[in-house]
């Protein structure tokens, strides 16, 4: 959990002793020792996410009928206000013909790069599996037009990526692996985020979401994007008691156009929608553990389960079911979610969190679903606990991963791979319905496993592989 953000720029001190010892330990450096580096690229007392009248930040996220709709929000500076959306089926020539204007919702932010207004239009009444040309508008200025793709029919083929936590050093070191998965999957059309985009904090946040939108290019609006806040999207709050408040941070709600229909008392971050097959539920574990809302999420979950028209479901939450780092254990999601999991057979819950990899089949080993996973792309990385060794194959430390999963007919196939693209874990399930469904091991051109080598990150901690 982090603090809310201050104007303080404590981070300017380790960034001005990091130049100056680089510039004293030149030759040590060219030797290959390594050194610890700030979470975001930005020097201290640098504006370079400050908002202007162009917009930025601008992300495509699905409506609850993604074959028919999506959602857009974008930034500029706060004296934007009332801009439009315009949106035209995608054509060969540059003029595609008559736009359609969309009017947008905005909201003003203020935060340590300036005050912002972030801007919400909810696109409605398009065709299934059509390309649509868009863009949004600033202050007597436009975006590019972009391109993104509605969802199809449900029997047709969907590729999908699944990322587990960014939130460090996204713009240095996560922005390989997001590329590397678009290389791998260019023909996905949705990207599940599984939390902790972010990690906030020292005055960072707004440079952090920068530096995550950069590291993410053009992700954010060639596929829709659905993420889970994570615990690093929430803020601490003291008052007049050592007792912390965990209070949501003011970037999630305006940063993405995601559909109003969660759960009662996680309304800004749960939600649901069908995308060409598959159910996808997004579950907000924060609130479930610090705020008391698990029971109204797993009743939420159980409805919203039971209502799938679709073949497949998928889970989508930041604190895993099963963690595979030491000394953690989520018991109100095992005590009140995972039984409702486990009765929905949901095919798969894509988790983060704990910053290593682990694949773990479900209460009843003798079904093929749940399977539930736990990822990580950026660059902080846990160690394994002894319990995730013995009960989750395979697992990973020191390792960025992305995965891409596939789903045609009656088969899923799930691909998870490391920040160079090689194949870590894989497997099948088949089936044309949950009862009949079964998991096939793909082995072959899988890598070793990957473990921690090193005794302690560079700054000295042992709890950890890297920072």
């Amino acid at each position: 959990m982090r603090a809310r953000p201050t104007r303080t720029r404590v981070r300017s001190l380790v960034l001005g002793l990091g130049v100056a010892l680089l510039a004293v330990t030149g030759a040590a450096s060219a030797a290959g020792e390594t050194r610890p580096e700030p979470n975001t690229l930005v020097p201290a007392g640098v504006m370079r996410y400050a908002p202007s009248v162009f917009p930025d930040r601008i992300v495509a996220s699905p409506a609850q009928d993604a074959a028919t709709g999506f959602g857009v929000s974008w930034r500029t500076a706060a004296s934007v206000e009332s801009p439009v959306l315009e949106l035209v089926v995608a054509g060969d020539s540059p003029d595609m013909g008559p736009r359609r204007r969309i009017a947008a919702r905005s909201t003003s932010f203020e935060g340590e790069n300036g005050a912002a207004q972030f801007h919400r239009a909810d696109v409605d009444g398009l065709q299934p599996d059509t390309l649509y040309a868009w863009r949004v508008q600033g202050g007597g200025t436009w975006s590019p037009w972009m391109q993104t793709r509605t969802a199809a029919a449900a029997d047709a083929p969907l590729t999908l990526l699944y990322f587990g936590d960014t939130q460090n050093k996204n713009a240095s070191l996560s922005t390989r692996v997001l590329r590397e998965a678009h290389r791998h999957a260019p023909d996905a059309k949705l990207a599940l985020f599984a939390g902790d985009l972010v990690s906030g904090g020292d005055g960072e946040d707004d440079n952090e979401w920068g530096e995550w939108f950069d590291a993410v290019g053009p992700l954010a609006t060639m596929v829709v994007n659905a993420p889970a806040p994570g615990n690093h999207e929430y803020w601490e709050e003291f008052e007049d008691t050592p007792q912390e408040r965990r209070v949501l941070g003011g970037h999630w709600p305006r940063t993405f156009a995601l559909p109003a229909n969660g759960a009662p008392g996680a309304e800004q971050t749960s939600y649901w929608f069908d995308y060409q097959g598959v159910r996808v539920v997004v579950l907000d574990g924060t609130s479930a553990l610090d705020l008391g809302t698990a029971q109204a999420q797993a009743a939420w979950l159980d409805r919203t389960l039971a209502a799938n028209p679709h073949a497949w479901s998928i889970a989508l939450i930041h604190q895993p079911m099963y963690s595979p780092r030491q000394d953690r254990e989520n018991v109100a999601l095992r005590e009140h979610v995972l039984p409702v999991l486990e009765r929905r057979r949901v095919d798969l819950v894509l988790q983060g969190h704990d910053h290593v990899y682990g694949r773990r089949a479900g209460e009843d080993a003798t079904r093929a679903t749940p399977l539930y996973l736990v990822s990580v792309v950026g660059a902080k990385q846990y160690r394994l606990s002894d319990e995730a060794r013995r009960d989750m194959a395979p697992t990973a430390e020191d390792t960025q991963l992305f995965q891409v999963i596939r789903l045609d007919g009656d088969t899923l196939r799930y691909e998870s791979r490391t920040a160079t693209g090689r194949l870590y874990d894989a497997f099948e399930i088949r089936g044309a319905t949950p009862a009949t469904r079964t998991l096939h091991e793909i082995t072959e051109g899988r890598i070793a496993p990957r473990d921690c080598t090193r005794a302690q990150t560079l700054k000295g901690r042992a709890d950890r592989c890297w920072e």
